[in-house]
């Protein structure tokens, strides 16, 4: 297995993609953490793993809460020996609008969140990992220097902030054998639900791709967990295109 003996802490492990992570981390023999502020999704999650013979923990953290980030990432460490992968997948709270129909103090909020959350758990799991001499920290938006589509408000900005902390993180932490990452994508069709009036948005995305497949849930699991091994040991710093050739540079 590919993270036999290794610990993952997901913040966000009840939604779509964070339960996608866990569940692949899990079946490569990954002891899973799922944290969240929504414990029925985090538990049903947790519960898929252990059917399938898993190990999976839950626990309710707000992300934005240094305190609480602390505290929780001390306590999953002295229970399992350590913290070998984090990855955080809360919501942005993206805002789809112009950005010069955009309120100023609902921009500021949606960027202040980004950055505290990704720097508050991101610091809280690199603490651990430095004393161990290894670790990854994986995140999941990507940057599209391509992007031409108006009207994504926050969305992009966001995903490109957490993209400039994850190149100022591999720096720092890289001397520590600590790896830090991103997994792009085109967008995932199941993670957006079943209602009718979604159905064109899931088309266009297969349609944008060139092998006319868009990436499956299953696939972020598989490609998380390639990632966070030891398999991939020589990646850092960079992003990882699963968007089945929708974003091509």
């Amino acid at each position: 297995m590919l993270l036999e003996n290794k610990t993952a802490v997901i913040y966000g492990g009840g939604g779509a993609i964070g339960g996608a992570m866990a569940r692949g981390f899990a079946a490569e023999g990954a002891r899973v953490f799922l944290a969240g502020r929504t414990p029925a999704t985090l538990d049903t999650v947790a519960d898929d793993i252990r059917q399938a013979g898993g190990l999976a923990e839950t626990a309710w953290v707000d992300a934005l809460d240094e305190d609480a980030v602390n505290g929780y990432v001390d306590t999953v460490a002295a229970t399992a020996g350590g913290i070998d992968i984090s990855v955080n997948l809360i919501s942005h709270d993206a805002l789809f609008m112009p950005l010069i129909e955009m309120p100023i103090g609902d921009f500021s909020r949606a960027m202040e969140k980004v950055a505290r959350t990704f720097l508050l758990t991101t610091q809280a799991a690199a603490r651990h990992m430095i004393k161990q001499g290894s670790g990854v920290i994986l995140h999941f938006g990507g940057s599209d220097s391509t992007a031409h589509m108006p009207g994504l408000g926050t969305v992009q900005v966001g995903c490109d902030m957490v993209e400039a902390m994850r190149r100022q993180w591999a720096c720092e932490l890289g001397q520590h054998s600590i790896r830090v990452l991103s997994i792009r994508t085109g967008g995932i069709p199941e993670s957006i639900g079943d209602m009718p009036q979604m159905e064109p948005i899931k088309q266009q995305m297969v349609d944008a791709t060139l092998l006319k497949r868009a990436a499956t849930l299953a696939d972020v699991g598989r490609v998380a967990a390639f990632l966070a091994s030891d398999h991939a040991a020589s990646l850092t710093s960079t992003q990882v295109n699963i968007s089945a050739g929708a974003m091509v540079d």
